[in-house]
């Protein structure tokens, strides 16, 4: 007994504080397994807590626990696939760094969480204007923090003019690629795209 502290009454025990109940780390990722599985049948419209509960063998409650409805739970999960998809590139050249992000970029674009999530997010966003700026912080925040990284190093290289624009960069080495791969749904890239892709981008970059 900690000095000063009074006992419980006989025939009682002491509760957990509210909240201090663990999450267990296998119910987290199966539910996650679920919420793949759970897209690639009904898409994100379709999707619902019920019916990823039951994918993952947990209760509802076990769901909403963790998160507070369905669209937070993709973001989450598409916040953790761009953290992890799209590192920063450290060649040497900007030639080779934006070969390396068009090459990340292509194989997280078809992956079929991407493949899958990103188009029926834009068409909600579209739908309910309140959920934009979610989306779009998934999608962009990450993206536009690798791009600056590479403008910055060519710059202090010499390769970019000082005040290039990352934006402008994200726009002409993503775009065209989100474009075929996402918009169109051309996943079958040519032989040397990439590499054209590159030197037309790093091209445009010092125009």
């Amino acid at each position: 007994m900690i000095p000063g502290m009074t006992p419980p009454p006989p025939g009682t025990s002491r509760r957990a504080p509210a909240g201090a109940a663990v999450l267990r780390a296998d119910v987290t990722e199966a539910i996650r397994a679920a919420v793949f599985e759970e897209l690639a049948a009904v898409g994100f419209a379709r999707m619902s807590i019920e019916g990823i509960a039951r994918r993952a063998g947990v209760g509802k409650t076990a769901v909403y626990r963790r998160w507070k409805s369905k669209l937070s739970l993709v973001l989450d999960l598409l916040t953790a696939f761009a953290a992890d998809g799209l590192p920063a590139p450290a060649t040497g050249s900007l030639y080779g760094d934006v070969r390396a992000l068009l090459e990340v970029a292509a194989h997280a674009l078809r992956h079929p969480v991407a493949s899958q999530v990103i188009p029926d997010l834009l068409v909600e966003a579209a739908r309910h204007p309140e959920i934009t700026d979610a989306v779009r912080g998934v999608l962009l925040d990450g993206q536009r923090g690798v791009v600056a990284s590479v403008v910055r190093d060519a710059v202090a290289r010499g390769e970019l003019a000082e005040g290039a624009d990352p934006d402008r960069a994200l726009d002409l080495v993503v775009g065209p690629l989100y474009w075929r791969l996402v918009v169109v749904r051309d996943v079958r890239l040519p032989e040397g795209y990439l590499d054209d892709l590159a030197a037309a981008a790093v091209a445009a970059l010092r125009a």
